[in-house]
């Protein structure tokens, strides 16, 4: 099942490598670098897939993948499957987590960038440091990092906006969301919002 690449300690990974409970990714910027890897919060055994800050004694996460859906132990594994996703599994070979690209990559790259983005890309296309197939700046959490962005992306039809953990050991969704709203049918300017469940408590904008 594990490659002899397994444990990389890499920015990337591509067929067949793979990434198991223990290894990591680094982004190579020397001052400020980024590990993707799995981790724990207090004191459950449901281990998750994320981004933090490296040599930062206080692990410092700044995006989690499978955030409501955590791993019991340590059998987690990641994968670029057939299609050229990134899959995570669990011990029973169930897909956890996908990046879920509707676009098939011939030879499929997952690269953690120096910014703190992980990108999956097809390698054939000579624009694919630019044209990523799926990015996490696109699924945003709860911290936003220098060129992330919110609100609706026009072309994608996604909307991102930032979602408060429920608490200290528990990455799914808390009560609090903040984003930007804009309507282009109603000739309206971009709003910026924080939000308490449905009821949006202050905007700034006109």
């Amino acid at each position: 099942m594990h490659s002899q690449y397994s444990l990389p300690k890499i920015d990337s990974i591509r067929p067949p490598q793979s990434l198991s409970d223990g290894g990591t990714l680094v982004s190579q910027r020397l001052i400020i670098r980024f590990e993707l890897g799995f981790f724990t919060l207090g004191k459950s055994n449901n281990r998750y897939v994320g981004i933090w800050y490296k040599n930062i004694p206080f692990r410092t996460v700044v995006w989690v993948a499978n955030w409501c859906d955590p791993i019991n132990g340590f059998s987690g594994l990641l994968t670029i499957n057939g299609t050229g996703n990134l899959v995570l599994w669990n011990h029973n070979r169930s897909v956890v987590w996908s990046t879920s690209s509707s676009k098939h990559a011939k030879k499929p790259t997952v690269q953690l960038l120096d910014s703190g983005n992980l990108v999956l890309r097809d390698e054939e296309d000579v624009n694919s440091e630019t044209n990523h197939l799926w990015q996490s700046f696109d699924h945003p959490w709860d911290i936003l990092l220098p060129n992330m962005k919110l609100g609706w992306d026009l072309k994608s039809g996604l909307k991102r906006h930032l979602s408060a953990w429920k608490n200290w050991d528990d990455p799914s969704p808390g009560d609090f969301t903040q984003g930007i709203e804009f309507d282009p049918q109603l000739h309206t300017f971009p709003e910026f919002y924080f939000q308490k469940g449905t009821t949006k408590f202050h905007r700034t904008g006109s």
